[in-house]
């Protein structure tokens, strides 16, 4: 446990609090031509953003002449998406689930349709989820279907209040669905076995981490891949395990129309997001533990032999997308609720 520690927490913060500010210019330049674009991300992205901006930067000046600036601000993504909404000026988010960028667009931030903006409805950045083991895997805990099993109890953060245990809890029930024909009864009674192998659930990400790996809870954790990819590459040892029915866990990002509008950013913001699918910033995607959206980056072996292959991939799309998860599972008295309730 005292391996995993340090770096895992470091990746974990990608749905808890947090932020910093860094910024990127072309040095030489007369200042008074510079533009200023403010990017607020979720925790995990930092590093491949770190090296995305200043290939952006170079490619803005060779074509238009003029010096990009930027300013980041990185933390949980529910409190970035809190942050914009209270006046945080981003001209581009990149959030950890379409369900906070549909937060700005109902605050009147963003304007409806953003999704149909760019490739993959919005999607620059992809995972899937991983269960986290202790050392030696005592449990032999290898696929979703073991969180049920009267022996084992797992961790996750509450989803009501984590965006990281909506996907975790989204992953459970494509599982089910996907093994079970669409059944959804057969998903409920699945998912509600499972939770209920959930000692106590956690306020959100980095606490559910500290129950597992500081205070030895549970006998698994359920996680993204590219955090603890993060957390490998930083020389922890994760014991962890890749299920074959598995959920594509899609990290969107968008301009913020109201801001760019007002600051004038607009047209180098809108670049700067479709400068995000292209191979050259996919590159850094994966490299930061992120799966490959461009075809020719997912050919790249030397890139990728590190993602585990997953037989079945569901997506949020295959329940209606976020807005219909969200009301059939986490609205106030919905799903989640109901099948606490009865818990108790």
């Amino acid at each position: 446990m005292v391996l995993i520690g340090a770096g895992l927490m470091f990746a974990i913060a990608a749905c808890s609090g947090g932020s910093e500010t860094a910024s990127t210019s072309s040095p030489g330049v007369n200042q008074r031509q510079d533009i200023e674009v403010t990017l607020v991300s979720f925790a995990v992205t930092k590093g491949a953003h770190d090296a995305i901006i200043p290939k952006f930067v170079e490619k803005w000046k060779q074509e238009k002449g003029q010096n990009v600036r930027f300013t980041t601000s990185y933390g949980g993504s529910g409190s970035q998406t809190r942050a914009v909404i209270d006046g945080l000026e981003a001209d581009v988010v990149h959030l950890a689930l379409a369900l906070d960028t549909e937060k700005l667009v109902k605050a009147g931030l963003v304007e409806k349709g953003w999704e149909k903006e760019n490739p993959n409805n919005g999607t620059v950045a992809k995972t899937v989820a991983a269960l986290i083991t202790h050392e030696g895997n005592p449990k032999n805990i290898t696929s979703f279907n073991d969180l049920i099993r009267n022996d084992v109890k797992w961790i996750t953060a509450d989803p009501k209040t984590s965006g990281i245990a909506r996907w975790n809890f989204l992953a459970l029930w494509n599982y089910a669905m996907k093994t079970n024909g669409g059944d959804e009864t057969k998903a409920k009674e699945f998912v509600t076995k499972a939770f209920n192998n959930v000692p106590v659930l956690a306020k959100d990400a980095r606490e559910a981490s500290d129950a597992f790996i500081k205070q030895g809870q549970g006998d698994a954790l359920v996680n993204y891949e590219n955090e603890v990819l993060l957390a490998q590459q930083k020389g922890e040892k994760v014991n962890y395990t890749i299920p074959d029915v598995n959920l594509s866990i899609d990290t969107p990002a968008t301009v913020v129309d109201k801001y760019v509008d007002k600051r004038g950013t607009r047209q180098v913001a809108e670049a700067f997001v479709k400068f995000l699918y292209t191979p050259e910033a996919q590159e850094e995607f994966v490299k930061a533990g992120f799966r490959p959206i461009d075809e020719s980056v997912a050919k790249n072996k030397e890139l990728t032999s590190k993602f585990p292959p997953v037989q079945t991939l569901g997506t949020v799309q295959d329940y209606g997308g976020w807005s219909e998860v969200q009301k059939q599972f986490f609205a106030d008295g919905a799903f989640f609720d109901q099948m606490q309730a009865a818990k108790k």
